[in-house]
């Protein structure tokens, strides 16, 4: 007796299609599964032993061999319990072999034969109509998989039982819809942060471009609470980047009920964070911070106090927007275009608040600060210093400018971006390694679009020798530049925008702070 059934693996991000085999012959009874399977799947035998007994079905006293094949691919997790079940069902004759050819099938079962939720039924979804099958999924799993496109077929089933009734045409299992989280939490506002102007303009030009933000002050300063802002002044997500932030969200098993969310991911991790939860990895790879952050911000609260080695981690993924996690046996690759804000202390013993300085000097700052690597530093656009906050400034009036206020302005510098972008033949689909935003400019694309005019270059020049800024600083902050210009409407990059940008940069402050 043999009854085969399709179902997914993940390698990344992406679905690998894997053919589940059973047969059943005489012999001595076992019950092996052969294919790379880890301890996950190995288990399922007694989850699918269990599950079909719950449902009236006792497997044969014979030899059963289940076999996933490609034999090569590592599978990993328990959503092949679904698919192997039906395999064997299929073999015992309990299911037509041909009611489930047309699908591919994920889930977990529960010992009384519930089909329970998974990680990944949006990128399975993706990956079984790559393949032309409809999903078989829980219930709870539905509306998310319900994304991969209208003309998908998905049966989301609560129980083996329920599955078992539809293919018999004793009952039928209605199409999932899918579904939006509505984020009805009020973002805080900038309408809280009193003074501070400088530093808002800043948080104002990297939402613009999606720079990264570096802030160094005292504590107390308001460093948290405006990082804690910037997602109130993000543009909402596309809907195609809706779709690939989800794919992210989905492997990690952190849409809540299946709901897509519209608004740009924020992840701040404590310091403690090691570089698996960090980058990702670990036994069974999953991904990281950084890719939880994909298309939204990464927040790095006491910058200094993260281990150097996880620091250096996130040089390659700020560089090519994707976190690698190489294995002897395999090689996985997850998106990480994320916008990095960090925020520190001068120096370790906070001094520059109000009222205290530091009783070590400059270097306790010095020692502080070398924490960070160089390279680190040069890939941050946006350098500022935000200073302690005075009881003047906190009885001011209540700003009368709003996140709204911004965002539109943020919103309009974006849609300049894109349409530039696309005008030059670049467009935005899934999984596109192109740029989006003036962050993400390189090579010729950033000289055809950036290039200042003769006298702002010439200011260009004469900063870059007196500052000493290296090639990759002189680029930011040609991006950044190109940015302040989107912000005030202007198509060409001009002195005044080059002359800002530049004071935003760390070498600008250290020579400052030496004269």
């Amino acid at each position: 007796m043999y009854g085969q059934m399709a179902t997914l693996a993940f390698v990344g991000i992406e679905a690998r299609a894997v053919q589940v085999q059973v047969r059943i012959t005489p012999g001595q009874p076992a019950f092996a599964i052969v294919g790379l399977p880890d301890k996950a799947v190995a288990e399922s035998r007694e989850r699918v032993r269990n599950a079909l007994h719950a449902v009236g079905l006792g497997l044969p006293h014979k030899h059963i061999t289940v076999n996933l094949a490609p034999a090569d691919l590592p599978k990993e997790g328990s959503q092949f319990d679904l698919p192997i079940a039906l395999a064997l069902m299929a073999a015992m004759g309990a299911v037509a072999p041909d009611a489930i050819a047309g699908f591919a099938a994920i889930g977990e079962l529960a010992l009384d034969g519930a089909i329970r939720k998974v990680p990944g039924a949006l990128p399975a979804a993706i990956g079984a109509n790559a393949m032309g099958k409809g999903l078989i999924c829980p219930a709870e799993s539905g509306s998310e998989a319900a994304w991969a496109g209208e003309d998908l077929e998905i049966l989301a089933a609560p129980h083996l039982l329920s599955l078992i009734n539809h293919f018999k045409g004793l009952q039928t299992l209605r199409r999932p819809e899918p579904n939006l989280a509505r984020d009805v939490a009020h973002l805080p506002d900038l309408r809280d942060i009193k003074g501070q102007e400088t530093a808002k303009r800043v948080l104002e030009i990297a939402a613009a471009g999606g720079h990264n933000l570096l802030m160094i002050g005292p504590p107390g300063s308001g460093k948290s609470m405006l990082a804690s802002r910037l997602p109130s002044i993000l543009p909402p997500l596309q809907p195609e980047e809706m779709l690939e932030v989800s794919m992210v969200h989905s492997l990690a098993g952190e849409l809540m009920g299946g709901k897509l969310a519209m608004e740009r991911p924020f992840r701040a991790p404590h310091h403690s964070a090691s570089m698996a939860a960090l980058v990702g990895g670990g036994s069974r790879p999953k991904p990281g911070e950084v890719s939880l952050a994909h298309l939204g911000v990464l927040f790095l609260d006491e910058l200094p106090e993260f281990t150097p080695q996880v620091l250096d981690s996130l040089r390659q993924p700020i560089e090519t927007g994707e976190t690698v996690i190489a294995r002897a046996n395999h090689r996985i690759t997850y998106p990480s275009r994320f916008q990095l804000v960090a925020a520190m202390n001068p120096c370790r013993c906070g001094g520059g608040s109000a009222g205290s300085s530091c009783k070590r000097g400059p270097r306790c700052a010095a020692d502080y600060q070398a924490r960070i690597s160089g390279p680190l530093f040069d890939r941050i656009d946006l350098q500022i210093e935000v200073p302690a906050i005075s009881a003047s400034d906190l009885v001011l009036p209540v700003p009368v400018e709003s996140s709204a206020d911004v965002r539109a302005r943020v919103t309009g510098a974006r849609r300049m971006q894109r349409e530039r972008l696309a005008a030059l033949g670049i467009g935005q689909v899934i999984g596109s390694k192109g740029p989006r935003t003036n962050a993400e400019l390189t090579g010729q694309l950033l000289d055809q679009v950036a290039m200042p005019d003769d006298i702002g270059l010439a200011l260009m020049r004469q900063a870059s020798d007196t500052l000493g800024l290296s090639a990759r600083g002189f680029h930011r902050t040609l991006k950044v530049a190109r940015t302040i210009a989107d912000l005030d409407g202007e198509e060409r990059v001009g002195r005044m925008h080059v002359a800002e940008a530049l004071s935003y940069r760390r070498e600008t402050l250290n020579r400052a702070r030496a004269a």
